[in-house]
């Protein structure tokens, strides 16, 4: 039942003004004393006396209470319950229930019965009235006049009728017409109700209520169109499939209303439990047509569809979150796909044509899935699973992607042995094949611990993993497994058969002892500029020096001021590392880059098989990089990338080749030793030079990569061509003439030629055809040195040789003091000048070591080992100059005094440059970026003081030629700071007005959207102030003068509009405070935009819970009053009527008590003619466990009782 109301004479005191007060005490005193003591049973009645002892055989027993049929012992108080159908109800319009009338009706027969009444109502809105009383009080409800009372209750009126009708359920649609409006006409215009079940009720019974003379003419207008549908209407059975129903019934039936509207015919579907197909159409003959079309229409307007497709594919159909469906989906939206779990089909439903293409997408998707996809599952044992997944998912992944299939194993909670491999077939079988092998290897495996300091993992694992992959191919049927770096743990697990754990021990065991070995470290300094250069595109450089130099190189971050780069590694391969580090840094001293425009066209012809034309450019202009753009991309651009001169002989070069590309070329083919190619090319390409200057061929030789070494490529016009062929053909066949000579040298020079194991000689050879020189063997005092080769090579060496000889007679050391400080800058940005001074003057010079020792004071001088052996070292003489000062200087006399002046003109000077002090940190930038910057671009140092100096110098040192470009680069960054600091103070313009508080939050506006609206449009921070402040109605403006004075303006434009306003203060009623707001301030909301006002409702704890303030312009604030004063009014009302129904349902304590008071005392169950009453015995005690007993407890002395002897 929907609604319960629990009617008792408490409940109602509050409706007993609906009685005179005469009715009410006469009420009362009626029941007080109108009990008529006739009506009362006798205690015969209804206490008969027992049989005072058993009778004989035979004996008759004579009749009494005991012996004769016993009276049921009836209950006191007795239940009834009536059941009042709606339409026989007379209250059944009123929206309350239990309310009015009704509530007088039932207080009423409560006051003149005593009885106890309960109506509830059901969800058919009929009543149900449950009568509860004593015997009497139901008498007098039930025998005597509950009928009078329950008309009373019901009260039906004369005037009302009720009828129903039985008419068949498939004369329903045309009674009610289409969408009820039929019914609702009727129902208007005759005043009846008609009550029509619904279709999903299976009843025929309409019952039409209200007025007699409406009911009557209801029914008439019912009656016509029954008879007159029944004899003109014809029926058509069709059938239509059972999944298409729902389609002509359509969404709450509107589609078969939609027929019936347009045709006026019924369609009659069977139910969904039922397996009919079959569809009845009821109607005029000649309409009949028309809605059968619409029938079919409406039924393959939409279909259901199926695509077998196998259950384990479907997540490929579906695709990675969801991306392959999404695209069927996006075209096709009214479609709906479902997938079923464990089901090999895909069911598809929507409009026929759309579910037709989609039909044909998914079943072309599977069926390129079932050509290329397999599956098969495999058991292994789920103690294996995590060893076939590996650490991280590395065995699982590499199998997955190493035969592009995808495995399921099962989780652990699963315990299932079940491995799935899906995919390509033949991966499948692969992968199945691998992991069987790998769980059958794991069941006859071992394991064992080896303990490994930490700090070896990351090198025993290498970068990316490469190491340690070299270690599991070496030993593939073992696992290794590295503690995660977290645990910080030394145990590194082996697992494997025993033979090939015990190997790899001992062969990790052997790997780190060398480690600890090779522990040795040194630091470079490098400047950061060239770190990138050092690391090389994709780690490229840095990898192959720690590849061939076997040590690990480690590099400061990117954000870090460190300049030092650790190498770490055996000691003699640190030093290697270090001097290729070293070299990189000055090899990239002077490196440029240029564009060069080349038809994409010719790009492959330059580059040339293999890369041999761009190569052999390369290595002719001293490893210039040259990069051509990516085939086919239509790019004509070609970068060159090296040292400035030879970038531009590059330059020269390619150009040349490409013009002669596009004009005509020709290619021929020569075959030379190996050992004559650099005698053919000569020192610097000198020989070779000649041969393409004098002809205008290109001469290519081999690289060391190609396989094919006598092969030399000559390129260019025909006549070219011919004629550099000619030359070097010559040249090879005069190399083939081998002769013997020798010449004097020396002995003291002897040493010169054959330390390093020969490394002159060896040079000498590669450059001059492979000549053989013999120097005498060490202590023979012979001069006589022998050459043996090629007549010209020969001829070239020995020349060669003799210059060297006279170099090495007037060769001479010289020193050059010039103090530490300065050397970094006289090498230049990667040692590019000091190249150049090698170059220029063709000698050696050898910069000493640094010192970063402070040297001592001359007033405290430094003395070694305390004075334990008495020694005191001597303070140093200032006119001798420090070791770390000296450059030292080797070659030709000349030439080494030429090279001593270039390196003093070298020598930085200092400048000091006025630069105000507050200035120093934005110049200096962020972790010294800004200066860096400036030092990079000028190629000179700027030093800035100490922050505690406060001084305003700034020293800038370098060449003289760069530091006027320094200086005026640094007076333009001063000038660019200085209008900086102009600009902050003008946008540091205050403007501060006075607005009274209780504005602000207007001026904010909602979630700061006006306040945020003047602070982007007039460019200011505007600051509003605390809730300490001691000025709350002070707002500040801060930015330009201009756009404050703006800011200002428009604020006070909105406080000029908000005082136009007034507020007026109204009373509602706290108690609907809340239906006012409405959730989460909804409904307020909607009334403050509505009449454009502000609506405040006092906090808890106001002193007027009642005071609600409205604020706005005069007209809106009188309409938004009306409106609040009319909602208080409405749900004050709503607030009455449920008080009234919660009293109905749950009466208060205060009114129990007192609607009691008047009754008195309840005087229990009374009978007449009792024994006590009679004679003098008294009445029993009832809390007297003698005239009571318990069953089971103890008997006392019996003596004589009201209730007659006692029998146990």
């Amino acid at each position: 039942m929907s609604s319960v109301a629990v009617l008792t004479q408490e409940s109602f005191n509050e409706h007993r003004s609906g009685l005179l007060p005469e009715q009410v005490k006469s009420a009362v005193a009626g029941r007080s004393g109108a009990e008529d003591e006739d009506s009362l049973p006798t205690y015969k009645d209804a206490f008969p006396p027992l049989p005072e002892k058993p009778l004989p055989e035979g004996v008759q027993e004579t009749g009494n209470a005991w012996t004769t049929k016993i009276k049921p012992l009836k209950s006191s108080v007795i239940t009834q319950v009536f059941h009042v159908p709606l339409e026989e109800r007379k209250y059944k319009d009123m929206n309350q229930f239990g309310e009015g009338d009704q509530a007088k009706v039932c207080l009423d027969i409560m006051h003149k019965t005593g009885a106890h009444l309960e109506l509830s109502m059901a969800k058919d809105q009929g009543l149900s009235i449950m009568v509860s009383g004593h015997c009497l009080q139901y008498n007098r409800t039930g025998n005597n006049g509950h009928e009078d009372n329950l008309i009373m209750l019901i009260s039906l009126s004369d005037k009302r009728a009720v009828e129903r009708m039985n008419i068949e359920k498939v004369y329903h649609p045309f009674i009610t017409g289409a969408y009820n409006k039929l019914v609702g006409e009727w129902m208007q215009e005759t005043g009846a109700r008609i009550n029509v079940p619904p279709p999903s009720v299976n009843k025929t019974e309409i019952v039409i209520t209200g007025e007699k003379e409406q009911v009557a003419l209801a029914m008439a207008k019912i009656k016509k169109i029954y008879e007159e549908k029944k004899k003109n209407a014809t029926t058509i059975a069709v059938e239509v499939k059972k999944s298409q129903h729902k389609y002509v019934i359509g969404p709450k039936g509107n589609t078969l209303q939609e027929i019936l509207d347009r045709t006026g015919v019924s369609v009659e579907i069977p139910p969904l439990d039922s397996s009919s197909e079959t569809v009845i159409l009821r109607g005029e003959p000649d309409r009949l047509g028309q809605a059968l079309t619409e029938v079919y229409a409406k039924a393959n307007s939409y279909t259901v569809s199926s695509v077998s497709a196998p259950s384990w594919l479907h997540r490929f159909i579906i695709g990675k979150k969801g991306q392959n469906l999404a695209k069927i989906t996006q075209q096709m939206p009214k479609v709906h796909i479902e997938f079923t779990e464990g089901e090999d089909k895909i069911t598809l439903e929507g409009p026929t044509k759309d579910v037709q293409i989609v039909q044909g997408q998914i079943e072309a998707i599977v069926t390129d899935l079932v050509n290329r996809m397999d599956y098969t599952e495999i058991s292994v044992d789920p103690k294996f699973h995590r060893h076939l997944i590996g650490k991280g998912g590395a065995n699982i992944n590499r199998i997955k992607e190493q035969h592009k299939v995808s495995v399921r194993i099962p989780p652990d909670n699963e315990k299932s042995n079940l491995i799935r491999i899906e995919g390509d077939p033949q991966g499948v079988q692969e992968a199945k094949k691998e992991l069987l092998e790998l769980a059958s290897r794991m069941e006859n495996e071992r394991t064992k611990d080896m303990i490994i300091e930490q700090r070896f993992h990351r090198a025993i694992i290498g970068q990316k993993g490469e190491k340690i992959k070299e270690i599991r191919d070496k030993f593939p049927e073992g696992i290794i497994n590295f503690p995660d770096p977290t645990q910080k743990s030394d145990i590194v697990q082996l697992r494997g058969p025993r033979t090939e754990v015990e190997k790899c021990t001992k062969f990790m065991q052997k790997m780190v002892a060398e480690m600890v070995e090779n522990s040795f470290s040194v630091s470079v300094p490098i400047f950061k500029q060239f770190h990138k250069n050092i690391i090389g595109k994709g780690g490229a450089n840095i990898k192959k020096i720690r590849e061939e130099t076997n040590t690990k190189i480690d590099l400061p971050a990117e954000n870090s001021n460190s300049e030092m780069i650790v190498i770490t590694g055996k000691k003699a391969n640190c030093e290697a590392a270090k001097n290729r580090i070293l070299a990189i840094q000055k090899e990239l001293a002077n490196i440029t880059e240029v564009e060069v425009s080349i038809p994409s066209k010719l790009h492959n012809s330059l580059i040339g098989s293999k890369g041999r034309f761009v190569r052999s450019i390369m290595e002719e202009c001293g490893g210039v990089h040259i990069h051509f753009p990516t085939e086919g991309s239509g790019i004509d651009a070609v970068t060159i990338r090296g040292p400035a001169e030879e970038v531009e002989k590059a330059k020269k070069q390619l150009l040349s080749l490409a013009e002669e590309k596009q004009i005509k070329s020709h290619t021929v083919e020569l075959r030379a030793k190996p050992e004559y190619h650099k005698f053919l090319i000569g020192k610097g390409g000198g020989n070779i030079r000649k041969v393409r200057d004098s002809t205008g061929a290109r001469i290519i030789f081999p690289t060391a990569d190609d396989k094919d070494q006598e092969l030399i490529t000559v390129i260019g016009t025909e006549e070219a061509v011919a004629e550099a062929q000619k030359e070097l053909e010559a040249l090879i066949k005069s190399l083939d003439n081998v002769v013997e000579d020798f010449m004097i040298v020396d002995p003291k020079h002897h040493r010169f030629f054959v330390a390093r194991r020969g490394q002159v000689l060896r040079d000498i050879a590669d450059e001059y055809g492979g000549v053989i020189v013999s120097f005498p063997r060490t202590g023979s005092q012979s001069d006589k040195v022998t050459l043996k080769g090629a007549k010209d090579c020969l001829e070239a060496a020995k020349k060669r040789m003799l210059e060297m000889i006279e170099d090495l007679d007037a060769q001479v050391i010289m020193e050059c003091v010039i103090p530490q400080k300065f050397h970094r800058s006289i090498m230049g940005p990667k040692g590019s000048r000091i190249q150049q001074i090698t170059k220029d003057h063709n000698v050696q010079i050898k910069f000493p070591d640094r010192d970063d020792q402070q040297a001592p004071s001359a007033d405290a001088p430094v003395q070694e080992n305390g004075e334990a052996n008495g020694e005191v070292k001597e303070p140093a003489d200032p006119l001798v100059p420090k070791k770390c000062d000296v450059i030292v200087l080797s070659g030709r006399k000349e030439r080494c005094e030429a090279a001593v002046e270039a390196l003093k003109a070298l020598v930085p000077v200092t400048i000091a440059v006025e630069v105000p002090f507050e200035l120093h940190r934005y110049i200096i930038g962020q972790k010294g970026s800004g200066i860096r910057k400036m030092m990079d671009e000028f190629e000179v140092n700027i030093q800035v003081p100490a922050h505690e100096l406060q001084s305003d110098i700034i020293s800038v040192t370098g060449l003289a030629s760069h530091l006027d470009r320094a200086k005026e680069g640094l007076l333009e960054r001063v000038k660019e700071l200085q209008a900086e600091q102009e600009d902050r103070a003008l946008r540091s313009f205050k403007l501060t007005i006075t607005v009274d508080p209780k504005y602000h939050p207007k001026i904010i506006g909602r979630k700061g959207a006006i306040i945020t609206q003047i602070r982007n449009e007039h460019e200011v921070n505007i600051q509003f102030p605390e809730k300490n402040d001691e000025n709350q109605d002070q707002i500040t403006i801060t930015g330009y003068e201009q756009n404050a004075v703006a800011a200002r303006d428009a604020i006070q434009a909105i406080v000029h509009e908000l005082e136009e306003m007034i507020s007026e203060d109204i009373t509602l009623d706290s108690r609907v405070h809340a239906r006012i707001i409405g959730a989460r301030g909804k409904g307020i909301r909607k009334i403050m935009d509505e009449f454009k006002v502000d609506v405040r409702f006092p906090q808890s704890g106001a002193a007027d819970p009642n005071l609600v303030t409205v604020t706005g312009r005069p007209e809106q604030v009188d309409e938004a009053i009306d409106h609040l004063l009319n909602l208080e009014e409405e749900y004050m009302a709503d607030m009455v009527e449920n008080e009234a129904k919660m009293a109905y349902m749950k009466p208060s304590g205060s009114t129990a008590s007192s609607m009691e008071e008047p009754r008195g005392p309840s005087k229990g169950f009374v009978v007449r003619e009792a024994p006590w009453a009679i004679g003098n015995e008294k009445a029993p005690d009832m809390s007297s466990s003698e005239e009571f007993p318990s069953f089971g407890a103890p008997v006392t002395n019996a003596r004589s009782s009201p209730w007659g002897p006692k029998r146990f």
